[in-house]
């Protein structure tokens, strides 16, 4: 009778034994979320954009290429969601607003030309940069990217003030989603300053240099996306890239 109760003794011992060393297993760890940006894009068609319209369309294309295009050890089209949307804006007979390409996937983007659009009217750019906010937040990304070009100040919206302007990039910003803008052979960002975008995310661009500009960029929205980096900001570089001191200097600022 002993012996069997020593042998049971034995065994539960050995049981218990097993049980916490089982429990320490560590669970495989789940596969690194790759992430996902979306951008969008405020081009302005203003008549005043005429002599560097197409230098500012190709730019775009070259954003959606780069934002798409994978880095060293990446596979593309699958380390990261990306897609783009772009819209155009003016006052003509009205604000016109118009969404030339919506959430196209990297991969699949058609590059946009001059054939579906011309500079034209004036420049409602309180009113576009609602407009462009609420598109995006009727998307619901996780994060996103907006970024406004435009080559001129604010000179005919009906629908927002500054302030209104102004409310919807807050509103957007503590989303957690980044607002940058760009000055096309601009340096004036009395705009920009009156709707809340910070000095490091705000950058003029040089004729010439608006395709390389956009694709540094679309590396940066693809980073911040993937996490590596939790704000887009503009340095030393990137202001060189874009010739800044050239624009300021033509326009005499």
């Amino acid at each position: 009778m002993k012996s069997l109760i020593a042998t049971l003794a034995a065994g539960a011992a050995s049981i218990a034994m097993i049980g916490p060393a089982a429990a320490k297993i560590p669970a495989p760890e789940p596969d690194k979320d790759p992430g996902a940006v979306h951008s969008y894009i405020l081009l302005d068609r203003t008549g005043s954009m005429s002599n560097i319209w197409d230098e500012a369309l190709n730019s775009v294309n070259a954003y959606a290429a780069s934002v798409g295009e994978a880095d060293e050890g990446e596979t593309e089209g699958s380390d990261i969601e990306t897609d783009v949307t772009l819209a155009i804006f003016d006052y003509q007979d009205g604000m016109q607003f118009d969404v030339l390409r919506k959430q196209v996937k990297a991969e699949d983007w058609n590059n946009v030309s001059n054939d579906e659009a011309n500079p034209r009217g004036m420049t409602p750019l309180f009113d576009a940069i609602g407009r462009m906010v609420s598109l995006a937040e009727a998307d619901k990304p996780k994060k996103a990217v907006i970024v406004i070009m435009t080559d001129g100040l604010e000179n005919s919206s009906r629908e927002l003030t500054k302030e209104g302007a102004r409310a919807a990039l807050e509103r957007a910003e503590a989303k957690g989603w980044e607002v940058v803008f760009l000055g096309a052979e601009f340096a004036r960002f009395d705009d920009a300053e009156a709707v809340g975008v910070s000095a490091s995310k705000r950058m003029a661009v040089g004729q010439g240099s608006m395709q390389d500009s956009m694709s540094a960029l679309a590396k940066k929205s693809r980073a911040y996306g993937k996490g590596e980096e939790s704000e887009i900001i503009f340095n030393e570089e990137d202001r060189a890239i874009a010739d800044e001191e050239g624009v300021k200097q033509r326009k005499g600022q």
